[in-house]
């Protein structure tokens, strides 16, 4: 009896091994020097990031608590943050605009399978957060979803597909529920 190819190519891994030693590497520094920093220490984190390819300004504020896979995808904004427990899970590209707020325990996702292939391939779309954006606590947002400047997905909202600008979201899937007022970016730090 001969292996079907689907058997055979699910031992083909999607990874490089440059990214799989990266992988390796920055598990162990972020369950260590990441995690135990002081809770103030904010440019340490986001230090340690630049060292691993991460595009993040140095006005970011992100939490000792954050999950970030892959952090060579991350890109941040000025005076960006990534809240307590966030997990940032960027197979893909995750660019988060200026002045973006990632409350804690969200989770944004740039990865996914294809499930109408038999072998279920590793999919890696990118995700986008414009300027002054707010995710709220424990929202969602899933891979190829483009979240507008100014949106709120509010608490536990999940967002499956595109968000329109300057609109406040929330539910699951997420539901437009009203405009939000255009913030004037003239004096924003």
């Amino acid at each position: 009896m001969t292996t079907p190819p689907v058997a055979a190519d699910r031992h083909t891994s999607m990874y490089s091994t440059r990214e799989k030693i990266g992988r390796l590497i920055w598990a162990v520094v972020q369950a260590t020097l990441f995690r135990c920093s002081f809770h103030t220490w904010s440019r340490w984190r986001v230090a340690l990031l630049r060292i691993f390819g991460a595009k993040v300004h140095w006005s970011c504020s992100i939490r000792r608590t954050v999950r970030i896979e892959c952090p060579w995808n991350l890109t941040m904004g000025r005076n960006s943050c990534l809240g307590d427990r966030t997990i940032a899970y960027c197979l893909g590209s995750v660019v988060l605009g200026d002045r973006v707020s990632v409350s804690q325990n969200v989770h944004l996702c740039a990865g996914t399978h294809d499930y109408s292939a038999i072998d279920m391939p590793l999919r890696r779309p990118p995700i986008t957060v414009g300027d002054d954006a707010w995710l709220a606590a424990d929202a969602f947002v899933g891979p190829g979803v483009i979240v507008g400047p100014g949106v709120i997905l509010g608490a536990r909202g999940a967002a499956f597909s595109n968000l329109d600008p300057w609109t406040i979201y929330r539910g699951n899937p997420a539901k437009s529920i009203g405009a939000r007022r255009q913030l004037s970016t003239e004096n924003a730090p």
